[in-house]
């Protein structure tokens, strides 16, 4: 009886760690696309800094995105078990958020190119200073944290606390880990590139070069992909919460297939449009107000 109580143990405990396997596939999934964007964000988080310091300001910035994400998971499991009709709201409101970002981007890009080729902080003012840099970028990551957080929750809502526990600490961990540990390796390649340029090997000093000159490139690329990944994941998001765009969608046939991920890219990029003809005027309104 003894033996045959613990094989049932260890049968139940595999099949959980099967569950929580599965799910953490699926959460990392449907949060790929936040990472995409965070990749690309961060980065650019260490423009302007000293060489010698770029490591340690990703660092205490990955730090501070592990306490972000101890703050969000215990918040997440909270919300899950006592207010679990709240799930779908903030789900939308994760997804609208994501295609608003996507669309100012855009706007900035397109219709304010001084502005958004102004620099953010001139190299040596103040502003660079690097604890100004850490706490900014925590705040972003805050925000890019509670998305993924809560995406990952809507993947695992159905199933029991333990198993939600387990799998948005597990999501949690690993994206951070991946996310720093890219952007690491990122803002040092061109140091790398530089230290190949310095090797008497004419093939080291040519890969060095190529480096140097892939990176501006590679960080334009980034950041449009993680912009469609916004409006991917947005839109994705969105469509399958809200019951009418999902019905709309299955009645013309444009619910599977490549058709299927440029319906949820068209309604991200309206859905972002919508969001941000009502938001931004009433930023700038807010901001006139507090300039009187």
């Amino acid at each position: 009886m003894a033996f045959a109580s613990l094989f049932t143990l260890l049968d139940d405990i595999v099949s959980v760690l099967d569950d929580v396997a599965l799910m953490t596939k699926m959460a990392a999934k449907k949060t790929a696309g936040v990472v995409g964007d965070d990749l690309a964000l961060n980065a650019n988080q260490v423009t302007g800094v000293k060489a010698d310091r770029e490591l340690p300001i990703v660092w205490a910035v990955a730090k501070g995105s592990l306490v972000n994400k101890a703050i969000l998971v215990p918040v997440a499991i909270l919300l899950s078990v006592f207010i679990p009709v709240l799930i779908k709201p903030l789900l939308l409101l994760g997804g609208a958020f994501l295609c608003f970002e996507g669309v100012e981007k855009l706007l900035h890009q397109y219709l304010n190119r001084e502005t958004a080729e102004e620099p953010r902080h001139a190299v040596g003012d103040e502003l660079t200073d690097e604890k100004t840099k850490v706490k900014g970028a925590i705040r972003t990551d805050f925000i890019l944290s509670a998305e993924i957080i809560i995406i990952a929750l809507g993947v695992v809502e159905d199933y029991g606390v333990a198993s939600q526990a387990v799998v948005l600490a597990i999501i949690g961990i690993a994206m951070t880990a991946l996310v720093y540990g890219v952007v690491a390796v990122i803002v040092k390649t061109d140091d790398f590139g530089m230290w190949l340029m310095r090797k008497p090997s004419a093939a080291a000093q040519a890969l060095g070069k190529g480096m140097i000159l892939f990176m501006p490139w590679f960080m334009r690329a980034l950041s449009v992909i993680g912009m469609l990944a916004m409006f991917l994941v947005g839109g994705g998001i969105i469509v399958h919460n809200l019951d009418f765009v999902h019905h709309f969608l299955h009645a013309l046939h444009w619910d599977t297939g490549i058709r299927s991920h440029i319906a949820t890219l068209v309604v991200g990029v309206l859905s972002g449009a919508l969001v941000c003809a009502v938001v931004l005027p009433l930023m700038k309104l807010m901001g006139k107000n507090a300039a009187h």
